[in-house]
């Protein structure tokens, strides 16, 4: 890569410019879905966030091998699957399908590797051996506890201190209340596997140790997860895999930002969440892309109704301006057709021709989307100014043609403008459409009304029928061309 590249690393609280292991090879892991209901869009931040992460890294010139999990036996899971009065392999698998179903919805590449916990126990019971044969872990009543106290870092990533600590796992044969089961004894009626140290299952942390250790070796790159998993999840995963290889697990740790109600975060347990497919349904999967990319990785991203139009409308003018520039007609010298049609034209020509660079320089520095995008939104906006000179159609192509290529990498690199055109603007039509309960046929039929109220010169009738349109979410559009309508963006109903 030209120039380095930076990122935030939550254990030691600085950005720092990484260095992968092995030079040229990127080994990522990140904490996927825990398969006991529907994804909904605060899960779908991290897996597009880190997906855009993973192709930016390909894009730059880098190989990686990404790794991204399934839970797919939890307390959750076993709790949803009783409750329904069904198996919990089956129930999980349910939402394993789903998650896979969104996933390609939203259009996110699939990993390189996907463990699952189900076909992972060889390499979990393998650590936990290793852990009690380190002196990190003891048996007790069939299970397994991670010693914290004999792990000295313990808490340097969260800045807990093991004082203070009560695990709230099942006290029964703990040593310590900061010790954490990596083994759980059987209990009746619950999945168990065969064990040295009795039937039973595996606890959450020591999973996603043993998993990316099988996938990626003893020590990786970069481990990516929600800001919410920093404790106890990764602390726990780190005291685990050090504990047993005694090498550093992970050289930098990557948390996004959670997404918001108010003052609250998104999750099931708090009811207050949106579906996936929910919003699928309504919106083009490049509106939501566009919607968690909009703000650094690291921040937190609000979500409320107008979150996905907002991110719609947005979307929409960046097609427009690429629909214009890809109008533009013209064979001349792009300096002499900028200075003579003038300060807008010579700013599309600057914002382009410069553009590869202030894109490149932010997502370098910790990954920043948003100052990337800000670079993108700026030209569109440069573009669409331009786009309204009367000789821009005729002479604007050489003037353009970096903005076009601007876009382009705006798509290679973080897979943003990447339908033609005419195929977004109908599947939008379509989404909101069905969203907003629209009938084609019905808008069809009150153009026509209209058509005719305006060809008997009945003024007030036909801008009652605009007025009605438009209170339906319809914008009637009268063009040199003739009559279009389209539905508007902003709109409440999601």
């Amino acid at each position: 890569m030209a120039a380095p590249f930076r990122i935030y690393n939550t254990l030691s609280r600085s950005i720092e410019t990484f260095e992968p292991l092995q030079p040229g090879h990127v080994r990522l892991y990140v904490c996927g879905m825990t398969v006991y209901d529907h994804c909904h869009v605060g899960h779908a931040r991290a897996m597009t966030v880190f997906d855009a992460f993973a192709r930016y890294l390909r894009h730059r010139g880098w190989k990686v091998t990404f790794v991204r999990n399934i839970t797919d036996v939890d307390d959750k899971i076993i709790q949803r699957a009783a409750d329904n009065h069904t198996d919990a392999a089956a129930w999980a698998q349910r939402y394993v399908d789903s998650f896979h179903r969104d996933m390609a919805g939203l259009g996110l590449l699939s990993p390189d590797v996907e463990p699952r916990v189900t076909t992972s126990m060889p390499a979990i019971l393998a650590m936990i051996a290793k852990l009690i044969e380190r002196g990190h872990a003891y048996a007790a009543d069939g299970s397994v506890w991670f010693n914290v106290e004999t792990f000295a870092d313990y808490g340097r990533l969260s800045n807990q201190k093991v004082e203070a600590l009560r695990n709230p796992d099942d006290w029964a044969g703990k040593r310590k209340p900061a010790d954490f089961a990596v083994w759980k004894a059987a209990k009746q009626g619950e999945p168990s596997w065969d064990s040295p140290w009795g039937p039973g299952r595996p606890g959450w942390h020591i999973e996603c140790s043993a998993m990316a250790s099988e996938a990626l070796g003893e020590s990786i790159d970069i481990h990516g997860g929600g800001l919410d998993l920093v404790f106890p999840h990764h602390e726990n995963e780190i005291a685990q895999s050090e504990g047993a290889s005694g090498k550093c697990y992970v050289r930098y740790w990557m948390h996004n930002g959670m997404l918001t109600m108010g003052d609250k975060k998104m999750g099931k347990s708090l009811g207050n969440v949106f579906n996936i497919h929910n919003a699928l349904d309504a919106y083009p999967a490049e509106a939501l892309r566009l919607y968690y990319l909009q703000n650094h990785y690291r921040s937190p991203l609000p979500w409320n109704d107008d979150a996905l139009p907002d991110a719609l409308g947005m979307l929409s003018r960046l097609y427009e301006a690429r629909e214009k520039a890809e109008a533009m007609r013209g064979q001349e010298d792009a300096e002499l057709v900028a200075k003579q049609l003038g300060a807008d034209a010579a700013a599309v020509l600057a914002l382009g021709r410069g553009f590869a660079e202030r894109f490149y320089k932010a997502l370098d520095q910790d990954f920043s989307t948003a100052q990337a995008l800000g670079q993108l939104f700026e030209l569109a906006r440069a573009v669409n100014r331009f786009a309204a000179h009367k000789k821009a159609n005729k002479r604007g192509g050489p003037v353009v043609a970096p903005a076009l290529a601007a876009f382009g990498l705006a798509r290679d690199a973080l897979a943003l403008m990447g339908m033609d055109t005419a195929a977004f603007h109908d599947e939008v039509k379509t989404k909101r459409m069905g969203a907003l309960g629209i009938d084609a046929a019905a808008v069809e039929q009150a153009l026509a009304d209209r058509a005719a109220a305006r060809q008997a010169k009945q003024w007030a009738r036909a801008d009652a029928i605009r007025d009605q349109l438009a209170q339906k979410n319809i914008e009637v559009l009268d063009l040199p061309a003739g009559v279009q309508w389209r539905v508007r963006l902003t709109s409440n109903v999601t």
